[in-house]
């Protein structure tokens, strides 16, 4: 085979490949930090997931892991009775409540009715500041979580 054929080969094999790839990174929604979701049809915005990204990190990430992942005991009480920190990924339960709750639950921390060390933030960070910080954690949530989440309830 001439190398000029080749060469032509292989310039079409790598930007055929290339074409692939990045057409899958929009798809999955690479551009919000490599987690496989469409973001296009959820209520944040990229930059508030940017701004809630450190946010989470400088206040969150003691209790629920850097990555949004929590305890991996968060499903049963410690010795005390009081929980320990979900995880806020998608594979805890944060999906089934509804942006007030999460909202209120950052706001106000955990009172009686589930025994857990969350505090209240509401007097360090602004409403901007938690619903960015919510993006961000709802950022990691896998389409099919976000999806069932913001499927209106009955």
């Amino acid at each position: 085979m001439p190398i000029l054929l080749k060469r032509v080969l292989m310039a079409v094999l790598f930007t055929v490949t290339l074409s692939a790839c990045s057409e899958h990174g929009k798809e999955s929604g690479e551009s919000m930090g490599g987690v496989d979701n469409n973001n296009a049809d959820r209520w944040y915005t990229e930059s508030m997931v940017s701004q809630g990204k450190p946010l989470y990190q400088a206040n969150c990430a003691q209790c629920h892991g850097g990555f949004g992942q929590g305890n991996p005991d968060w499903r049963k009480p410690a010795d005390d009775g009081r929980y320990l920190p979900p995880p806020l990924n998608g594979t805890g339960h944060a999906w089934h409540h509804s942006l007030d709750q999460l909202r209120g639950v950052i706001k106000y921390g955990r009172g009686p009715d589930v025994p857990s060390d969350m505090p209240a933030w509401g007097e360090k960070l602004s409403d901007e500041e938690i619903n960015a910080v919510m993006a961000w954690f709802q950022s990691r949530w896998p389409d099919e979580i976000y999806q069932a989440w913001s499927r209106p309830k009955h």
